[in-house]
């Protein structure tokens, strides 16, 4: 009895080893489609549930399918790196769903649209260039690049410049000045790729200007001088500007005390007064504009209940254009217009 408890105990310690340390080998009776490259495996196999529980199957299922997927990894070629096996994975051949839309193309900037035009082609140039100065081999941009004009310490002045001019800080200026205008062209691509409003006081770079926008242009240019505008001439038949704002004045704060101590006088003497201040004027221009707001309601509603009336007397006496129904024997019918007008009016006599 004790000898079969120990075969048994074996026995069963045998088969938790074995459901443990399962075979590398499985049979299918369709083979998988696998897509390594995607770590993909397709079992098209039916699966059969009678007499099984659902969890244990799927788990078997997933165990076999995941055993076959790494066998056909291990038939690709392995590399050893840092003392690790290493297996590239070919191209994927199944074409999985985006999450999110394929970006759309970036469209043509100004200089591209006329190098396409005039059939212009981009040539890759060198990071490298030889400089003749210091017979070297240097940077074509950037720190210590050839040619670079910023280190020198003198400058030719031109014939037809000014001899007081400086030139250095010409040069910083026009430096400046092309760095502004790329910038400026940049934004200004991107505004047009994303159809936005280019910012910017006077004239937008736009294909056509219109007329308000053209006024505040010449208006801005206008009020650029030092003087704020006020000694440049007008043109002929120009307008005043419109909407232009007024500018604050402020008192001086040295000088004449008389007029700011009649000021703080005038507020005391207000807030000390218990009855307020009334503007006449503004009280009177209200209830004026009150008084013919009402008269305006009244008469809207007298001319909605004549309204009403004129349609009900239509309707009791057929339409207003025509003959009139015929009354009884020996009556004389009213005509049809004049019972739809006005009911209550008395025929006369012919």
């Amino acid at each position: 009895m004790a000898a079969c408890r120990v075969e048994d105990v074996l026995a069963k310690a045998e088969q938790e080893e074995a459901e443990k340390l399962k075979s590398i080998t499985v049979t299918k009776e369709l083979e998988l489609e696998f897509d390594v490259g995607n770590l993909l495996a397709l079992d098209k196999n039916p699966a059969e549930l009678r007499g099984r529980d659902r969890d244990e199957l799927l788990r078997a299922l997933a165990r076999d399918n995941a055993q076959l997927l790494v066998n056909e990894i291990w038939k690709l070629p392995a590399e050893r790196a840092d003392e690790v096996l290493v297996v590239k994975l070919p191209e994927p051949t199944t074409r999985l769903p985006r999450e999110k839309p394929p970006p759309k193309a970036r469209p043509p900037t100004k200089w591209e649209q006329f190098a396409k035009l005039k059939g212009i082609q981009k040539k890759k140039k060198t990071n490298l260039v030889w400089d003749e100065v210091h017979k070297e081999w240097r940077r074509r941009w950037g720190y210590k690049r050839a040619k670079d004009d910023t280190k020198e310490w003198l400058i030719e002045v031109p014939v037809t410049a000014d001899q007081n001019e400086d030139q250095f800080a010409k040069r910083n200026k026009a430096k400046k000045e092309r760095v502004a205008k790329n910038e400026f062209n940049r934004l200004r691509n991107i505004a047009r790729a994303t159809k936005a409003k280019v910012p910017g006081m006077g004239l937008v770079p736009r294909a056509r200007q219109s007329k308000s926008e053209l006024a505040q242009a010449v208006s801005v240019a206008r009020t650029s001088t030092a003087s704020a505008g006020k000694f440049q001439e007008r043109l002929a038949k120009e307008k005043e500007p419109r909407n232009t704002g007024k500018k604050r004045k402020f008192q001086p704060l040295l000088g004449d005390f008389s007029n700011e101590k009649q000021k703080q006088l005038e507020l005391l003497k207000v807030m000390e007064s218990k009855r307020p201040r009334v503007d006449m004027t503004k009280a009177v221009n209200k209830q004026m504009r009150e008084d013919e707001q009402e008269e305006g309601r009244a008469r809207r509603s007298k001319g909605m209940g004549k309204k009403g009336q004129r349609g009900k007397g239509a309707f009791a006496g057929g339409k207003g254009k025509g003959k009139g129904a015929k009354g009884p024997k020996g009556s004389k019918g009213p005509k049809g217009k004049g019972q739809g007008r006005n009911p209550r009016m008395k025929q006369g006599k012919r």
